[in-house]
């Protein structure tokens, strides 16, 4: 920090140890000034009667004595010529001025050593006032909204021996939510077999199996604690798989799918491990992120677009997809990445996308002309109407249904009740991490969601204690440098994990020692000072994007005015039409392009 800062301010770094230097390097950087002023020969005596040492200034000045040998005569040319006499006279005549200078050189020396010792005195004060501001910043804004973290409930000692008397029927349960396994928590290995980076994970209902979906197009489900695939097979999609997901008390027989090319698609397994089928089951107008389970049902569940549409999919239907919603912000659609079920109210569903908001709707009560069929919406209040443009990436509901967590695109993470009022404000707010790269998830942990987990920019998995605020754990879970997917176990404190990598990572409490978080401070300072950079930049993209957008739309006017005769006005249909494909392309090229996975 003290570099930065001492770069910041355009001042030349004093080397350490220049308060105490010797006047030998003292006279080494007056040298260098003397230089400067064409003394070279006055800098070097003087620094020699300062040191006292012929060796150093000998060899500071390796040709000076032979340049004022050679400074007598030019050469053999005989152009002039310097009398013994002559150069006696000017010797001693020399020898007297030298005597002079070296007491006037002395004195500014003196001075000049007075200003260095008063320059050091300022700046290093000035660059550790600086360091230790900004660290004084980073940690009150890491500890804005935090709490100390509470005393363990979970004891292993009395939990073991409550179980060894058979007093405890929950063990493994109560020590999935424990701290203490948490911050033990370390890799235990990778399962590798796609050939793209992995954008989806997903734990069938006794945690036996494993889905996950790629960019390679391929769905793989694994028996994970043997390492090994049980089955793979084409999900039909002509793009990145985003989504693959068992369906609740099918026997695990039926997943569903969705991807960048917009389709909802179902497989039917069959006993014998191999996949009989896979069949669309609905299409979005855009990409498709997210599917929404309702929990016990075999048959039901939700899908969300960047089209701003809801399907209600049905699979005991002949046409097994119909329109739900069109989520809207007054008239203007808006994008979705996000969907989620709650999980102790199922007619009830959330939703996130290109805005700020987190809508929640109730199947029930969705009436367009009355709120746009929003039940009720919920927003931090620094992020209504900001210029930062914020988007939610990925929105999740607790074990009960009671809170909702949502992950904002380079913002932090923010939880809230769901069941307060229309409006009303978060109640929790995670920072640290990194969200801007690609559609990042976030998730609860626990099985009273006792934490809350997500991936990073940096290449990190972030856990937090909920009550808290504070962070837990902190492991490197990407080499290539993006985490986006983290699924907890139904059951077992075990947790998969993926990103850019092409494997999916288990982990596991199996340290011996809790975490020390070594490294922590300086990802968290990193990750803080590249968004903040990226704000600052934020409003001349939009302003070049709105630019953009002017621009392609005066082209499609003048492209229109080519193809009439010359002479003949511009007419109404003309201008509608040009009109009418602006916004269409202005309605394409809305918001940021998500990525959820670099291309494959």
């Amino acid at each position: 920090m003290s570099n930065a800062g001492s770069n910041t301010d355009g001042k030349t770094e004093i080397p350490n140890g220049s308060l105490s230097s010797s006047p030998e390097e003292m006279s080494g950087a007056t040298e260098g000034r003397e230089t400067s002023s064409g003394v070279e020969v006055e800098a070097s005596d003087l620094s020699l009667s300062l040191t006292g040492d012929e060796g150093g200034a000998n060899q500071a000045y390796p040709e000076s004595s032979a340049e004022e040998k050679d400074s007598d005569s030019m050469d053999d040319t005989g152009h002039y010529s310097i009398t013994e006499e002559s150069r006696t006279y000017d010797r001693s005549h020399s020898e007297e001025e030298e005597e002079e200078e070296e007491g006037e050189e002395e004195k500014e020396l003196d001075v000049e050593v007075q200003h260095s010792h008063r320059r050091a005195q300022r700046k290093r004060p000035n660059r550790d006032r600086d360091s230790s501001d900004d660290e004084r910043a980073l940690e009150d804004w890491m500890a804005s909204e935090t709490s100390v973290l509470s005393r363990p409930q979970w004891q292993a000692l009395r939990a073991l021996r409550e179980r060894q008397l058979g007093s405890s029927s929950r063990f493994i349960y109560e020590a999935c939510g424990a701290r203490v396994f948490v911050q033990r928590f370390c890799l235990q290995y990778g399962l590798e077999r796609h050939t793209g980076c992995v954008n989806t994970l997903h734990f069938n209902q006794h945690g036996t199996w494993l889905a996950s979906g790629s960019d390679d197009l391929k769905v793989t489900v694994w028996d994970w604690a043997r390492r090994r695939p049980v089955l793979e097979f084409h999900s039909g999609h002509r793009s990145n798989v985003f989504q693959a997901k068992f369906l609740p008390n099918s026997g695990d027989s039926t997943i569903a799918m969705c991807a960048r090319d917009g389709q909802v698609r179902v497989a039917e397994l069959s006993a014998t491990q191999c996949c009989k089928n896979t069949k669309k089951v609905a299409q979005h107008k855009g990409a498709s992120h997210k599917l929404a389970l309702e929990p016990d049902s075999p048959c039901t569940f939700l899908s969300a677009g960047e089209d701003a549409v809801v399907f209600t999919i049905d699979l005991r239907q002949d046409r097994p997809a119909s329109k739900l919603v069109v989520t809207k912000e007054k008239e203007k659609k808006v994008g979705l990445y996000t969907i989620y079920v709650n999980p102790s109210n199922t007619h009830q569903f959330a939703v996130g996308g290109r805005d700020e908001y987190v809508r929640i709707y109730d199947q029930r009560k969705i009436d367009e002309n009355e709120s746009n069929g929003v039940l009720k919406k919920f927003c931090p209040p620094h992020l209504v109407n900001s210029d930062s443009k914020a988007n939610i990436t990925c929105l999740v509901y607790s074990h009960d249904g009671s809170e909702l967590l949502a992950s904002y695109n380079d913002e932090d993470i923010y939880l809230f009740n769901s069941s307060h009022s229309d409006g009303a404000e978060y109640i929790k707010r995670y920072k640290g991490h990194r969200n801007s790269t690609t559609v990042k998830g976030v998730n609860f942990y626990g099985p009273k969601s006792e934490f809350v987990v997500s991936g990073s920019d940096c290449g990190h998995i972030f856990l937090w204690e909920k009550a808290s605020c504070q962070i837990v754990q902190f492991m490197e879970g990407d080499k290539g440098g993006v985490v986006n997917c983290l699924e907890p176990h139904p059951h077992l404190p075990v947790l998969a994990t993926s990103g850019l990598d092409h494997d999916v990572k288990i982990w596991a409490p199996t340290a011996e020692a809790p975490t020390q978080l070594t490294g922590l401070k300086e990802v968290i300072k990193k990750n803080k000072r590249e968004r903040d950079e990226d704000s600052l930049h934020h409003t001349d993209m939009y302003e070049n994007h709105v630019l953009w957008v002017l621009m392609h739309h005066l082209q499609q006017r003048r492209h229109h005015r080519r193809r009439r005769d010359p002479g003949v006005g511009a007419t109404d249909s003309d201008s509608d039409e040009s009109l009418s494909s602006s916004d269409t392309s202005d309605d394409d090229e809305e918001g940021p392009d998500r990525m959820q996975c670099m291309p494959s």
